[in-house]
């Protein structure tokens, strides 16, 4: 179980990293997607050691909610931050009918790097 959550925060790790790439590289639309991608593993790192699981990328973001934001572990804000990632990503997968905004896949990368942080803290006490 160990090995398997360690390579999701890894997964998270990278995902960052290939943000930050990307968004110097000026291709904000997949630096986006990479930031959603981060919090995304994150998330199911943390469901993961409490022995969950989730196939759809819907029902990672509602259970993160579920398990840790209404019981008042995590603030209601970092729920809010992976939903409205969720969304960002979408458009920067998706959308094709207008450039993806620079400040946006910024925004996007530090509440990533937050997330990151916050849940990997709390795993670490954890274990």
């Amino acid at each position: 179980m160990k090995e398997s959550l360690q390579s999701l925060i890894d997964k998270a790790s990278r995902s960052l990293k290939a943000a930050e790439r990307l968004l110097e590289e000026r291709d904000f639309d997949f630096s986006a997607s990479r930031s959603y991608y981060a919090m995304f593993y994150m998330a199911e790192a943390l469901l993961f050691s409490k022995g969950l699981s989730f196939s759809k990328h819907s029902a990672v973001i509602s259970a993160f909610y579920e398990y840790f934001v209404k019981p008042g572990i995590f603030p209601k804000e970092l729920h809010q931050a992976f939903h409205h990632a969720f969304e960002q990503r979408q458009e920067g997968e998706y959308g094709f009918t207008r450039p993806f905004p620079e400040e946006e896949a910024q925004a996007l990368l530090q509440k990533a790097k937050e997330f990151v942080e916050e849940l990997k803290a709390h795993l670490v006490k954890g274990f």
